[in-house]
């Protein structure tokens, strides 16, 4: 799910690690607008936000939103920085890296309690941001910008164009590959909403506490990529 790159990379893998990011991404995307009223998985709408205080001369809230972009361009950066540097001392860690820092953060924001929060609304949305710049340049690297999962925009668009290519195309090659496509599509889409259904059902027992389990269920995704590896190498060795 993590590890396959290039030509080893099939539809089941990119299948795998969509649902889980996408998942991850709806609980972030609900969470952090529940808490704190920000859009914290995209940067779209803060563009909007951000000339809106600037032709009303609202420098300091412009900065805010400009800081917004600038934390999840952060973490897109710092993820494939991260990935460039590890791959060339170890290829075996290069993706476990970005994404153990995205639990780390989930969790010391889902830790927070009520006061930290009251009190420092925009610090929680740059490090939610940060997380989700990570996580959508990693899975961006990893599927050859196949997938990405913190925002529907360009999925919606992708899924438009594909579904309408299927009256036209109709070799048995091309119908083929724009299923697997659509099929993917549709997977990331239908966990990016179950992900939100999740973190609005659990957000009134749970706050922002959510993102907690959420980290926990991203770690365990990490561990299970890891375990599966290493019975598949195990049952090479035993075959050779």
């Amino acid at each position: 799910m993590f590890r396959h790159q290039g030509k080893t990379r099939t539809l089941s893998h990119n299948l795998k690690i969509a649902s889980l990011l996408s998942f991850i991404a709806g609980v972030v995307n609900v969470i952090g607008f529940l808490t704190v009223k920000r859009l914290t998985t995209n940067v779209t709408g803060h563009f909007a936000y951000l000339m809106e205080e600037v032709i009303q001369l609202n420098w300091l809230q412009g900065i805010v939103y400009f800081l917004y972009i600038i934390f999840f361009f952060l973490g897109s950066f710092t993820s494939n920085l991260i990935i460039e540097s590890v791959s060339r001392k170890s290829e075996r860690y290069m993706y476990a890296v970005p994404i153990l820092i995205e639990c780390m953060i989930l969790l010391t924001i889902g830790g927070m309690n009520a006061r930290l929060i009251s009190r420092h609304p925009d610090s929680i949305a740059f490090g939610l941001l940060f997380a989700m710049g990570l996580q959508n340049s990693l899975v961006t690297t990893i599927s050859n910008a196949t997938v990405r999962t913190t925002h529907l925009t360009g999925l919606f668009t992708d899924l438009g164009i594909e579904l309408s290519q299927m009256f036209f195309y109709k070799s048995k090659e091309h119908r083929s590959k724009l299923i697997s496509s659509v099929k993917l599509r549709l997977s990331i889409i239908t966990f990016f909403f179950a992900g939100g259904l999740a973190g609005g059902l659990l957000y009134p027992r749970l706050g922002i506490s959510v993102l907690t389990y959420t980290a926990l269920i991203l770690l365990l995704g990490l561990i299970y990529d890891s375990i599966k590896f290493r019975l598949i190498l195990l049952r090479r060795k035993i075959i050779r």
